[in-house]
């Protein structure tokens, strides 16, 4: 039992760094806009045929394997849907959030909000809250204080990071399976747009 909880929170480590990885885009968007969301788009359509092949029985070197490693139980010979949805909302926060400042506090909230929810949640979590599927209490103070923290880091104002952090916080703990992906960055960044009006 005790290897069994080891090998799975080693997955869940490895599936999550993945996750945090996506904290690099902003960075990318800033300077070179067109070709990283070309690249997204890239990355996504190459993703969407290894899966295909995947199934098929044929293996992509590489990314069928990581894919492999960092599956789910519940994705086992399914299509594995966490990528297609972590850049889905990555590209959809791009193309229609133009403020660099709230397109970077979207995307970290996907990214350490969202990851380190899950990560914390697994390794930490012991009470879980009702109706949301496993979601943890560890897991969501993980989430708000990482969204609050990125937040305030480009923002420095505390009611608006306060404001963002739990809404992140609010989304991420709907048992939305993989769909959060694509509702938390442009959602988290629409609203700083909104509160940079209004605060």
């Amino acid at each position: 039992m005790r290897k069994f909880r080891t090998k799975f929170l080693l997955k869940e480590l490895f599936r999550k760094s993945i996750h945090l990885c996506s904290a690099l885009v902003p960075f990318f968007l800033d300077h070179f806009f067109t070709l990283t969301v070309c690249l997204l788009f890239c990355a996504l359509a190459g993703y969407t045929v290894s899966e295909v092949l995947r199934l098929k029985g044929y293996k992509i070197p590489v990314i069928s394997t990581i894919t492999e490693i960092a599956a789910r139980k519940r994705d086992e010979d399914k299509f594995v849907l966490g990528p297609v949805t972590l850049v889905t909302g990555i590209i959809i926060t791009a193309l229609t959030i133009k403020n660099p400042d709230c397109r970077k506090i979207g995307i970290f909230a996907l990214s350490f909000g969202d990851g380190l929810a899950s990560l914390c949640g697994k390794f930490f979590g012991r009470i879980h809250i009702s109706f949301t599927k496993g979601k943890t209490a560890a897991g969501s103070i993980a989430c708000f204080t990482a969204v609050f923290i990125t937040t305030f880091s480009e923002c420095k104002n505390t009611q608006e990071s306060l404001i963002i952090a739990f809404a992140a916080m609010l989304i991420e703990i709907l048992p939305l399976a993989d769909m959060d992906n694509i509702i938390i960055p442009p959602a988290i960044g629409w609203l700083a747009i909104y509160l940079n009006t209004v605060l």
